[in-house]
């Protein structure tokens, strides 16, 4: 989906907005597998409007640069950006514009059915983390039990065209030389 191309950006927050506690949750979940003190540098891959950059920047007191290729989407993430420990950068997840070996984290929330060539994001993810890094990918998959399917069974099709399976992620990544680990 081309975001530049629509308004969604200036209603994303609204339609995607996450509690506090839940946006906590989500948060003390990635610190159950990370020590706080290790992680310096993460990558919010895939943005969007920043609604969890600047929270893991706070979260685990790191450095975090968040990389969406919708210029749109992030001026709205800059619209609301209040850290100094946060930048925001275009460009398209097949090719960071980051070095290698310097990410000690790479997040992915909700972003990785957008991604046209999936294995050579892998092996960028892979590029850019550090021996010992941390990969989360945060997204639904063909097996998730959400509600539309159940209100709404003609989404099916889209379901299953849309939206990879969990042994296919994990495939992908693993290929790239990233040993995932799934939670649920």
């Amino acid at each position: 989906m081309d975001y530049d191309n629509s308004d969604i950006a200036t209603v994303y927050d609204q339609a995607r907005a996450l509690a506090p506690e839940v946006l906590r949750q989500w948060l003390d979940l990635l610190s159950s597998h990370v020590t706080r003190g290790v992680v310096s540098l993460i990558l919010d891959l895939g943005c969007g409007t920043g609604r969890f950059t600047e929270p893991l920047a706070e979260h685990f007191a790191a450095r975090v640069i968040g990389i969406d290729p919708s210029q749109k989407m992030l001026d709205e993430a800059r619209r609301k950006l209040t850290s100094d420990h946060v930048i925001f950068e275009r460009a398209s997840a097949e090719a960071l514009p980051i070095s290698g070996n310097s990410v000690d984290m790479v997040f992915m929330s909700m972003v990785f059915h957008h991604f046209s060539d999936s294995a050579t994001v892998a092996t960028e993810c892979r590029r850019v983390l550090r021996d010992g890094g941390h990969l989360f990918i945060r997204n639904s998959t063909r097996e998730a039990d959400f509600a539309c399917r159940h209100f709404f069974p003609a989404m099916q099709p889209l379901i299953e065209s849309e939206l990879p399976t969990r042994v296919d992620v994990r495939s992908i990544f693993e290929i790239a030389g990233l040993l995932l680990s799934l939670m649920r």
